[in-house]
């Protein structure tokens, strides 16, 4: 079905601009990903199974990718053969999204204990750090918990002063015992990160060996949550560090002189050394680079996409063609935060998913990267959702003879259901009344049928079973403000909001050049004195030329 032509695609960069290669990974639950991009063109494209160390799997990825991409060159002038002899030598630039952290903090390994420092009292002394966390995972990175006088009203007026000589005093603790990460939080520090930003200073003159994680510049208004995501990031930073090392170790065993990029989760990369400052960034970063990939190749920028992979199956909007931001709660591991994360369903539905036919049930177990041995049409004794799609000539994967004693009307009732639960999913995602076109990308997308109520159009596109490393490929590094300003007119204060956006996405590794304001929102706060003006700017741009 025809894809309408008026609604808005999405921005080609410019046929004048250099052509840049670059390789795009993405780290999925049963897959990793890669792609190699020479400007706008797929040129190789490799999906290998995940690792369990999942470095393993970027390696042998890149070195698959390598050794494919230069038989897809045959057809082009020798002039341009010679310069892709050497595929290592003529990579630009690398991304990477992983699921490490996330799988981190779901898994419970791999964690820093962490030194939690509450800045509020005599407020929120009744519920001090980790109060809602598992019991679990707060026993694995609860470290010295230190509550201090300060913090602010939410009109802006200082609680009590806040008390440097505590503060030293725990910094000095700190040393002594070798705390590495220490999270600060202090109650309405995006009005007001005065106390914060006193916090850190006393911690680096005291203790200049720990890593030191400030809650407003990655939380919202919320204490608690805020305060989670920050402890979060500051048991992760150690992993982050070991992570990125281990990618860049990959890229030079597999040859590739090029910065590394990571993807993060609103659609944007950041240079690997910033990225590991901020691993709580790349948290969903995986269905993320799916809808950037989903947005580029279908020319949608404003869709809703499904990527359906071998374990979940993720649905999101498209807002210009980026992923529309989620403004609630978000759980991570059991663990309430209120930071950037994408609006995504996840459902347990996937090209692996576990089928029973009778009672009919499908999922969310799945068999994940085992898909290839343990799958019937594969040989081994479990039906799958793969084995339901080859049984009814939805493609055409294995030995099909090994499900043919499948009882056709079963397995129509197990494409039904699977419809009835997609149709769901796009109608809780869907924010307007009317039809909308979908884009299918996956190795699963062989699951979803050509027609479902509240759409348009199932718009297919090329290499959807490597959308997510097209996204991650293809990614712009972007920077962000979400801060209240004061006593300023309202076009002031969003100027100033976007100086602030554009020099973090300058030290995320863009080309200050290229960087166009791709949101922008202003709230006006009543409750607030001085005309309090909540800013949020977003800004992308082309990563910058030159290494790092």
């Amino acid at each position: 079905m025809a894809t309408p032509v008026a609604r808005p695609t999405v921005e080609r960069r410019s046929p004048a601009k250099p052509l840049r290669r670059r390789i795009g990974i993405d780290v999925g639950g049963t897959n990793t990903d890669a792609v190699l991009l020479d400007g706008e063109r797929v040129v190789a494209a490799v999906k290998t199974p995940t690792t369990a160390d999942v470095t393993g799997g970027v390696t042998r990825a890149l070195a698959e990718l390598l050794a494919t991409e230069p038989s897809r060159i045959s057809d082009r002038p020798p002039t341009e053969r010679a310069g892709l002899a050497d595929p290592a030598t003529t990579i630009s630039a690398v991304m990477i999204g992983t699921t490490h952290f996330t799988n981190a903090v779901v898994q419970r390994r791999g964690l820093t204990r962490v030194a939690a420092v509450r800045i509020g009292l005599p407020a929120s002394a009744s519920l001090p750090p980790f109060v809602d966390w598992p019991d679990d995972l707060a026993e694995l990175v609860r470290g010295e918990v230190v509550m201090l006088e300060g913090g602010h009203e939410y009109d802006g007026r200082p609680i009590v002063p806040f008390d440097t000589a505590g503060m030293r005093a725990a910094a000095r603790r700190f040393r002594q015992t070798g705390v590495s990460s220490v999270a600060v939080a202090s109650v309405f520090s995006p009005l007001d990160p005065s106390c914060e930003e006193q916090a850190a200073a006393i911690l680096a003159d005291e203790c200049p060996d720990a890593a030191v994680t400030l809650s407003h510049r990655l939380g919202r208004i919320g204490l608690l949550e805020r305060e989670n995501v920050t402890l979060l990031n500051a048991c992760l930073l150690d992993l982050a560090r070991k992570t990125a090392r281990a990618f860049t170790d990959a890229l030079r065993a597999s040859g590739i002189d090029a910065p590394l990029y990571l993807t993060q989760n609103d659609g944007t990369v950041m240079l690997a050394e910033v990225a590991e400052t901020y691993p709580v960034y790349s948290f969903a970063s995986g269905p993320t680079n799916s809808m950037r990939g989903a947005a580029f190749l279908s020319r949608l920028a404003d869709a809703l996409v499904v990527d359906v992979g071998g374990t979940t199956t993720d649905v999101g909007a498209l807002r210009h063609g980026f992923p529309r931001e989620a403004n609630n709660v978000v759980e991570v591991g059991g663990v309430r935060t209120l930071f950037r994360m994408p609006d995504l369903l996840s459902l347990g539905l996937g090209g692996g998913s576990l089928v029973t036919l009778d009672p009919l049930t499908i999922g969310p177990i799945s068999v994940g990267y085992r898909l290839t041995t343990e799958s019937r049409v594969f040989g081994g004794a479990t039906l799958t959702a793969t084995d339901v799609g080859v049984a009814a000539g939805l493609l055409d994967l294995g030995d099909r003879r090994r499900v043919a004693d499948l009882p056709a009307p079963q397995v129509d009732r197990a494409l039904a259901k699977i419809r009835a639960t997609l149709e769901e999913a796009v109608d809780r995602v869907k924010t307007e009344a009317g039809d909308v076109p979908l884009v299918v990308v996956g190795g699963g997308a062989f699951l979803v049928p050509e027609r479902l109520a509240g759409v348009s159009s199932v718009v297919g596109v090329e290499h959807q079973a490597v959308a997510n490393a097209v996204g991650a490929a293809i990614a712009q590094v972007s920077g962000e403000v979400d801060q209240i300003f004061q006593a300023l007119p309202r076009e002031e204060a969003i100027a100033r909001g976007r100086t602030i956006a554009e020099d973090r996405a300058v030290t995320a590794g863009a080309a200050r050049a290229t960087l166009r304001t791709v949101e922008v929102e202003d709230l006006p706060i009543a409750y607030l004195p001085g005309n309090s003006l909540r800013v949020r700017v977003r800004v992308v741009g082309e990563i910058a030329d030159g290494r790092p």
